[in-house]
């Protein structure tokens, strides 16, 4: 905890030291994407992508998940956050970034036991099919590559998704990063359910 608290205490200095950029985002923001992805403490998309602050709205969940957008009117932080990016902010991409050793897929592709987490596990429910041993023959790796791409499927069923996407005005991702290597593989829709390096 220290060294974040040092860290902030010095921070304003390096915001003196770069003003104008600062001062610009006083203004207001205009990310280029959403980036979807884990909380996992060693996933930074600042870090692997090169983003400046303002570039990246971030949504940050437990294994990247994205929710089904609800049929009752329920509040959503996730839903809100993805309605706000496309609606309000007009974002032109949305990335869902899975990453190896992902523990929230790894317990559902191994089958673990979650009972003494009851909110970790229906959380986890949303899950789709590809994070299960029986679907993915890649093991861990394929199995969260496959979960990146169900929640390309999910965000397909978010009216506002679907809205850009017909006007031709969204793009959609799918990214694997690797911690251990810092390598990030993309999906091209061409080649399957195939991962690629950039």
């Amino acid at each position: 905890m220290q060294s974040l608290v040092e860290h902030a205490r010095t921070f304003t200095e390096h915001v003196a030291a770069n003003a104008k950029d600062f001062e610009r985002l006083a203004d207001g923001q205009t990310p280029e994407a959403l980036f979807v992805t884990c909380s996992d403490s060693r996933v930074v998309p600042s870090l692997f992508t090169g983003a400046r602050p303002g570039q990246l709205f971030e949504l940050r969940t437990a294994g990247n998940i994205v929710p089904p957008y609800p049929e009752r009117d329920r509040p959503a932080g996730e839903v809100a956050t993805i309605e706000y990016a496309l609606r309000m902010l007009q974002v032109r991409d949305i990335i869902v970034c899975g990453h190896s050793h992902c523990g929230a897929v790894g317990a559902v592709h191994r089958g673990e036991d979650l009972s003494a987490m009851p909110a970790v596990r229906n959380w986890l429910a949303h899950c789709a099919d590809g994070a299960a041993p029986a679907a993915d023959p890649g093991g861990l790796p394929g199995a969260i590559q496959a979960h990146a791409l169900a929640q390309l499927d999910t965000l397909r069923g978010y009216p506002a998704v679907r809205e850009r996407l017909s006007q031709g005005t969204l793009g959609l991702h799918a990214w694997y990063y690797e911690v251990h290597t810092g390598s990030v593989s993309v999906h091209r829709p061409e080649s399957g359910t195939a991962f690629t390096p950039l």
